[in-house]
């Protein structure tokens, strides 16, 4: 970007609009810079007949869209005016040597503080599609949410049919209560957090919910036309079936890469994935209307909430009474559809061409094998807790480690090492300590043990992770998410990970690249990546409960040799804790 305004374009969005700019300034492989700005702040909104105030950016729920093209500088100013601390997660993005503007709180920032305000500043390297921001600090997200469109650079196409519209649909929950007093009595009591009230789509329940008639969202379209629909799962603790009636939907993108197109009636998204699909309409408009349908994919033991969230495709005619028209309603798999989900994730594939080539690593530096569930831990004296017994508390870890936040943030604290003493420690164990029968009869000592623990590699060393889930309190299934980094989903299957045998079943030509993987319930997931980018990168479930309960962990990428492969010191403004 050179320094002269006259050649770098501003484009300012006000409250997140996006706004049109001259064709002129954007040379062919240079990005502009786009500049946002993110109020924090309080509105009253009404769902279910329930009226709170919520935290929400700019008065929008969901929050405003951000657009921007591969290549592009995005600058966001984010300032709170809320009681909460906040911080920002631009998720999905590769922050490449830009982890301070990561966003999750403790880990590469402290959160901003009431009255401030931090800048958010990154460009968008090798990527396009469809991200969402999100807030990064305890369960501030179910309101804090907002699509992050990112559109291919000026004169390059999509690799699939050229849509005539583009539509996203973010999949959310609907708390009546306040979430963060959810999560607070749910730690305080050690049990299972209350559940949602309704799943929304774009920030809609409907009619089949409580006194939602009006609250509906609509998707018209026209006869003859293909729609890219950009579906985003933002919902906190829920796997989401998503289906149309009477449409098939086709797979061209997952987590903002290309994949192999494939055609399919239901999808199955879980929190923090993004699918995009194409939806062919019918040549002509049909006399009848039809219902979308999400409702969760729920595998563990715990309550959550069992409902189904409609909206309603409606194709555009010049007359015609809709309320004579049939309402057909598409059919969803059983809640616990297990099967239908390990075949439903193995249909994508990457396109593993020379434009958009599969980098996986062929060989491998270093491998660590994590178990991924849940546990406990043990009830404060002089109290009765509500979790698994009366004398303890649900927890959750990898490799039995639950992760405890720091309380200055740990990018920070290793950038100016002389502070990490007392931060973290470096000795999280790439195995279990304690081997066992993973998926099988679970051990009875359940209990988790508590630390700040991270685990260092070189730049550049090629990672291999296996993610194992476990029986312990109920197998389930876990969306792992790798801040920093996208993944090669290389493997996957049901039962314990077998290393003599399943390795070589490994798919190292075209496998799925993403930045959320499903881990199976009762199951396996073996991913790679290439830690080619410096700083502290958070790995996480992203069931909110999951990742409060400490179902998490950190990586420490060092520095390479090279400039370029260095963490640049963190901006002026960076919030202290």
């Amino acid at each position: 970007m050179g320094a002269s305004p006259a050649i770098v374009m501003i484009l300012f969005v006000a409250v997140g609009c996006f706004m049109a700019y001259p064709e002129a300034v954007t040379a062919k492989h240079t990005g502009i810079t786009r500049h946002y700005t993110f109020n924090i702040k309080l509105k009253n909104i009404t769902r279910l007949c329930h009226t709170k105030s919520i935290v929400t950016v700019n008065g929008k729920f969901p929050g405003p869209r951000v657009i921007t093209r591969e290549g592009d500088r995005l600058v966001v100013k984010v300032v709170n005016h809320v009681p909460n601390n906040i911080s920002i997660h631009w998720h999905g993005v590769r922050q490449l040597r830009s982890g301070w503007a990561d966003g999750p709180s403790y880990i590469t920032q402290c959160p901003i503080q009431t009255g401030h305000s931090y800048v958010y500043n990154f460009t968008i390297t090798g990527q396009r599609g469809t991200l969402f921001w999100h807030a990064h600090i305890s369960w501030l997200r179910a309101t804090v949410y907002g699509p992050l469109i990112i559109l291919p650079r000026r004169n390059e196409s999509y690799p699939f049919v050229k849509p005539y519209k583009e539509v996203p649909i973010l999949f959310g929950e609907w708390f009546n209560a306040d979430p963060e007093a959810v999560i607070n009595q749910s730690l305080q009591t050690g049990g299972g957090p209350n559940v949602s009230d309704a799943y929304t789509f774009n920030g809609l329940p409907d009619p089949l919910y409580n006194c939602s008639a009006k609250d509906t969202y609509k998707l018209k379209v026209k006869p003859g036309k293909t729609y890219l629909l950009r579906l985003i799962n933002a919902a906190l603790n829920d796997e989401l079936f998503f289906s149309i009636a009477d449409h098939s939907l086709t797979v061209v993108e997952a987590d903002a890469v290309y994949v192999k197109p494939f055609e399919t009636n239901v999808l199955m998204i879980t929190p923090g994935q993004t699918t995009n699909v194409l939806l062919k309409t019918k040549p002509k408009a049909p006399n009848a209307t039809f219902l979308m349908l999400a409702r969760p994919y729920a595998t563990g033991m715990g309550t959550f909430d069992n409902t189904t969230v409609a909206g309603i495709l409606e194709y555009e005619t010049p007359s015609s009474s809709l309320k004579k028209r049939p309402l057909l309603k598409p059919g969803l798999p059983a809640i616990n559809a297990t099967n239908f989900v390990a075949n439903f994730t193995s249909k994508f594939r990457s396109l593993a061409t020379a434009k958009f080539p599969a980098n996986v690593p062929q060989k491998v530096d270093k491998k660590f094998f994590f178990t991924v569930g849940l546990g406990t831990k043990p009830c404060p004296k002089n109290q009765t807790c509500q979790g698994p017994t009366n004398t303890t508390k649900f927890a959750a870890s990898m490799n039995n480690i639950s992760f405890a936040l720091p309380r200055i943030a740990l990018l920070q604290s290793h950038f100016f090492s002389q502070y990490s003493e007392g931060v973290y420690t470096t000795d999280f164990p790439a195995f279990p300590l304690i081997p066992f029968n993973y998926t099988g009869t679970p051990p009875n000592n359940t209990l988790v043990n508590n630390g700040t623990k991270l685990v260092v590699i070189p730049f550049n060393t090629s990672v291999e992770v296996v993610l194992q889930d476990t029986s312990i309190l109920g197998a389930e299934s876990h969306p792992l998410h790798l801040h920093g980094y996208n993944f090669y989903v290389v493997g996957q299957g049901f039962g314990n990970f077998d290393p003599e045998n399943d390795p070589p079943k490994f798919n190292l030509v075209d496998p799925v690249e993403r930045n959320t993987v499903g881990v199976p319930s009762g199951g396996w997931v073996a991913i790679r990546f290439q830690a080619d980018n410096p700083g502290v990168w958070l790995m996480h479930c992203h069931f909110d409960v999951h990742q409060s309960w400490g179902l998490g962990m950190a990586w420490i990428v060092l520095d390479g040799e090279l400039p370029n492969q260095k963490l640049p010191p963190p901006p002026s403004d960076l919030p202290k804790c």
